[in-house]
């Protein structure tokens, strides 16, 4: 009795709501790597780690986070960097107030569901986690301005995904405006390993790449001037 009782609290839960999420996804990403079809080998670590995380996330318990006595381990994980530019026919205050104007973020972006405007400098955003698995929420500050040519933004502490990026507006042609954006973000699955991340990074640099070409189509289609 006493055996079990200990062995009870050891697998007690100690892994947040949001890493059991990122656990599940990620484990099943790297499952379905390991026997993906046409393979020349069946990859044994992929696997392995695969089935790992996906019990981690299923059950809640992290049995490193038991041995090691640590509330967290140290985050290995490398930043995501996303640097990328779109140029739009349309001319450059006229992008930069739409931009300025957090809350019209997610009429492009797919990822994000919600971006509430706090004050003049602060916001707080919601962005969908795939599969219809939740939200994540996080603030975010402006710490840069240049009005009309430059907004740079970061992650306050606290933030479930650390965050930070700048987009730079240029004049191309006396009426239309080049975008130049970089964003980069340390996802919270740090923890995991490197191998995770590596796998999801280019999921994730491509669909916010997506978002930003979006942003063309939906501005360049006349639709902005029905926002307000």
């Amino acid at each position: 009795m006493n055996t079990n009782s200990e062995t009870g609290a050891k697998l007690s839960v100690n892994v947040g709501k949001v890493e059991r999420i990122v656990s599940i996804i990620g484990g099943s990403l790297l499952i379905y790597q390991a026997f993906k079809k046409g393979e020349t080998k069946f990859q044994l670590p992929a696997a392995l780690g695969g089935l790992y995380l996906f019990a981690r996330g299923a059950t809640g318990h992290d049995a490193i986070y038991s041995l090691t006595g640590k509330h967290k381990l140290p985050d290995t994980v490398k930043n995501i960097n996303i640097i990328t530019k779109v140029t739009v026919n349309r001319p450059r205050m006229e992008v930069y107030n739409f931009w300025r104007k957090l809350s019209n973020l997610p009429l492009f972006m797919q990822h994000l569901d919600k971006v509430e405007v706090l004050d003049d400098k602060r916001s707080h955003w919601t962005a969908k986690i795939p599969a219809h698995l939740g939200t994540f929420e996080w603030d975010a500050e402006i710490v840069k301005e240049i009005e009309g040519e430059l907004l740079g933004w970061n992650s306050l502490p606290g933030a479930t995904i650390h965050n930070a990026g700048k987009v730079e507006f240029r004049d191309i042609d006396g009426y239309g405006t080049e975008l130049h954006v970089v964003i980069t973000y340390r996802a919270p699955f740090g923890d995991v390993g490197e191998g995770l991340a590596s796998l999801l990074n280019p999921m994730v640099k491509k669909m916010i790449i997506k978002d930003i070409k979006g942003f063309k189509r939906y501005i360049e289609a006349g639709d902005i001037a029905t926002i307000e």
